[in-house]
């Protein structure tokens, strides 16, 4: 079957509901577990009965959440985490150590940038940053045996659009683990059947659509019988566990690497509600990309001069060939502006009427926020140069409401700033 909205809203809808019993998902808040017996414990803990252990490691709620999500991106499983920061910990904590290096390549959301290039370098792993089109440095850096790619779908800000399925061919043919992060474009992209090893979100975003539920969740390929890249002597450290747990062993190595001993776990409610999220994410998704083009058009048509709009939908993007080719329903809800100056940018969301000022992204209603002085405001000017982050940036999350209303609400706002 095609997998098209229609697709999607199918099946969602019939995966979040059950025909008998409760329809709704049953919320299980429970931290601990009974065994029946000693032997069902030895089971539980060795991996070899597939029953609740401790809510730390996993959660009947949480299972049916990985177990949709891992339908919808083509996956063979999933772990839900705390939030999408916590997907990508979980994920890289698992598979680097002190001595590796992970090569990042595009435009960054803060917290993803500050994860490589703060957190894990005190612990060791030392890292490299490239543009999406970069691909000498990017085969270079394959070449001298890297552990990790990572990457977003979309570049968050930047809007910048990777070759996805180029970059993916190069690390499975220098054996390299890719991970993706998929939150800008549920639904529009599945990497994994592009290539990708991993797919990250933070479902606080698209996925849930209306801010009640922080969250996250990865999503991973089912481990292969030959040509695994894995069985890399790069990766001799999990050999051990590839060796017990075969297909399955990217969740055993996420569990006993990461979850077991940090703890970054979805809480049952939580997931709960990101299940009430998806149930509508395909009608959503379909609507807010619809929307965004709509949007960018309108105001790249009537904007004053001093006030510009980025998306890769018009025709003077950088990305606009890369767009028309591998985005046939869009690549998510964003779009920015650049004010040119902070204080024109201030004075532009102060005079918005509809548009929440938050640093979210991916909800029912329309957002925006200033980058410079917030999630960026601690970064060095050579850090905002390269992810895009300029002076007067405003960040726009388009959501669910008349598109023209949308784009007269920022038009005036823009006259009154100026």
């Amino acid at each position: 079957m095609e997998k098209d909205f229609d697709y999607y809203n199918t099946l969602l809808v019939r995966s979040v509901g059950s025909k008998t019993g409760p329809v709704a998902p049953t919320v299980v808040p429970s931290a601990a577990f009974g065994y029946e017996d000693a032997q069902e414990a030895e089971g539980i803990f060795a991996g070899e009965v597939n029953k609740p252990l401790y809510a730390r490691v996993g959660n009947p709620t949480n299972a049916k959440l990985e177990s949709i999500v891992a339908k919808m991106e083509g996956g063979f499983g999933a772990i839900a985490t705390s939030s999408g920061m916590g997907a990508l910990s979980m994920v890289t904590t698992a598979f680097l150590k002190a001595g590796d290096e992970v090569l990042c390549i595009g435009g960054f959301f803060g917290g993803t940038y500050t994860l490589v290039n703060e957190t894990l370098k005190r612990f060791g792993v030392s890292n490299s940053f490239c543009d999406v089109d970069d691909f000498e440095h990017i085969e270079a850096k394959l070449a001298s045996g890297v552990k990790m790619v990572l990457m977003e779908s979309v570049g968050n800000p930047s809007l910048r659009l990777p070759d996805l399925t180029r970059i993916a061919n190069l690390c499975n043919q220098y054996e390299t683990l890719l991970v993706v992060d998929n939150t800008a474009t549920p639904l529009l992209l599945r990497p994994l059947e592009m290539g990708a090893d991993i797919v990250v979100h933070s479902s606080t975003k698209n996925m849930s659509g209306h801010s009640a539920a922080l969250g996250g969740i990865a999503v991973f390929r089912a481990v292969k019988e030959e040509g695994e890249k894995l069985r890399s002597e790069k990766y001799a450290d999990i050999h051990k566990v590839l060796d017990k747990m075969g297909h399955k062993a990217f969740i055993p190595i996420c569990k006993k690497r990461a979850i077991r001993d940090m703890g970054m776990t979805a809480n049952a409610f939580g997931s709960f509600l990101t299940m009430l999220g998806l149930e509508t994410l395909s009608l959503r998704v379909e609507r807010v990309n619809k929307s965004v083009a709509k949007v960018a058009q309108i105001l790249e048509e009537k904007l004053p001069e001093a006030i510009t709009v980025n998306h890769p939908s018009l025709p003077d993007s950088e990305d606009y060939a890369r767009y028309q080719l591998d985005f046939p329903n869009g690549c998510g809800p964003l779009l920015t502006l650049d004010a040119g100056t902070p204080e024109r940018a201030f004075a532009l969301l102060n005079n918005l009427k509809g548009v929440t000022l938050t640093a979210n992204i991916g909800d029912n209603r329309t957002l925006a926020l200033h980058m410079q002085s917030t999630i960026y405001s601690d970064f060095a000017p050579q850090d905002r140069k390269f992810l895009g982050v300029t002076e007067g940036l405003i960040r726009v999350s388009i959501g669910l409401e008349d598109p023209e209303t949308i784009a007269q609400d920022f038009l005036q706002a823009a006259e009154a700033a100026l």
